[in-house]
């Protein structure tokens, strides 16, 4: 592990707000071979400048791709997790940065990853554990969409379906192919996990605790909410004769 590099793929918008204290946390952690690749969508509240500003600072740690036209959680994370292979990353990390995934779990993923194909901050497994300010409507559409409709639907076995706190080795991501995946928005999470499983590679789930977000606005709203309740039968239906790029 101490030879190999690791990108930290955070996908900001509107975060001018959490990204420098962020970023300086992740560098903190000391972790040997650690880049961060900030994917900022045309943030109107300045992130994209403060990006800029850190790469400056931090050349060789610190990377930023400006993206405008179409937007959105997974096609932000399909660039930065291909911007991560093409630049030699042989473990990427996937987070928020809004500091619901903290980054003092990473040492621990990385310890784990050595024996998984990817590895996953969850919060349904024994010891994971929620922001208490979660209200009892959020909670109960997120145990709903985990614990019930993607096992009925999908027939995961992953307990935090809709984890966007990952792990993954490079080999995983180059065979689940990123090419093939469509889904925007959280339900991205949903497809990158049920491709996971239908590849047949193997994931450990560790528990972690959901902090609710410090500061802003959260990006869960009503259409988002819709897609991600509609689409798992579209991935069912994209995905039957999938098999490994």
């Amino acid at each position: 592990m101490s030879q190999s590099k690791v990108m930290v793929v955070v996908p900001t918008y509107n975060e001018a707000e959490n990204l420098s204290t962020m970023v300086g946390e992740l560098l903190a952690l000391g972790v040997p071979g650690l880049e961060i690749l900030v994917v900022d969508d045309d943030s109107p509240d300045g992130t994209g400048q403060i990006a800029d500003d850190l790469v400056q600072q931090h050349p060789d740690r610190v990377h930023v791709l400006h993206r405008t036209g179409e937007r959105g959680l997974g096609t932000a994370y399909i660039a930065g997790f291909g911007y991560a292979l093409d630049h030699s990353a042989d473990y990427v990390i996937q987070m928020d940065a809004d500091f619901s995934h903290s980054p003092s779990y990473i040492p621990q993923f990385l310890e784990a990853i050595e024996d998984y194909d990817v590895v996953i901050g969850s919060r349904y497994v024994s010891g994971g554990s929620l922001d208490e300010q979660w209200g009892v409507g959020r909670y109960l559409l997120s145990w709903w969409a985990n614990s019930i409709y993607t096992h009925l639907i999908l027939g995961v076995k992953v307990k935090d379906a809709t984890a966007g706190f990952k792990c993954w080795r490079r080999a995983t991501l180059e065979g689940i192919g990123l090419d093939r995946v469509r889904s925007n928005g959280y339900v991205f999470q949903v497809e990158m996990a049920y491709l996971t499983e239908k590849l047949g590679y193997c994931f450990l789930e560790i528990p972690i605790h959901f902090e609710d977000r410090r500061i802003g606005q959260s990006k869960m709203t009503m259409p988002v909410k819709i897609e991600a309740a509609l689409q798992p039968l579209v991935i069912r239906r994209r995905h039957r004769g999938t098999e490994r790029a």
